[in-house]
């Protein structure tokens, strides 16, 4: 069964580009609910942690630098079906590929800084929803 929560980052490109309110409006306008939600800047340390899983990936060290390089809104979101519903509205990593009228086919400027990040699982949802936000913080 698919679960109901599902965790985003507008991501630094983004943010800096002034992109935080229509990429929210798109989200409420999908059906979510925004049940956390707050801006807060990565340290290099907490990107690394954060983005671990691809550690021996060639790209590991650019990633953890673009994700600590300014602030991300940070967000947990909800809707019958989140991860896929929401994996759907943002459109595939690389822009060019991107459905029309999806998140980053609308503001990701490449593979490296495609604006949103969205989780890929239930299972990896939960642990990014907790490893951003403490229960007190989510409503």
């Amino acid at each position: 069964m698919a679960g109901n929560r599902t965790f985003t980052m507008i991501k630094p490109d983004a943010v800096k580009a002034g992109h935080i309110g229509a990429i929210l409006e798109k989200i409420n306008a999908a059906g979510f609910r925004i049940v956390a939600m707050k801006m807060t800047q990565l340290t290099t340390q907490k990107a690394g942690e954060f983005y671990a899983v691809h550690k021996e990936r060639p790209f590991y060290g650019e990633l953890v630098e673009f994700m600590s390089s300014g602030p991300i809104v940070a967000a947990i979101l909800e809707k019958d079906n989140a991860v896929a519903d929401f994996r759907e509205l943002i459109g595939a990593t690389n822009p060019a590929d991107a459905r029309p009228g999806t998140i980053r086919a609308l503001y990701a400027k490449s593979v490296g800084e495609n604006a949103i990040h969205g989780s890929d699982s239930d299972e990896n949802a939960a642990i990014e929803c907790a490893f951003h936000f403490a229960g007190t913080e989510t409503f």
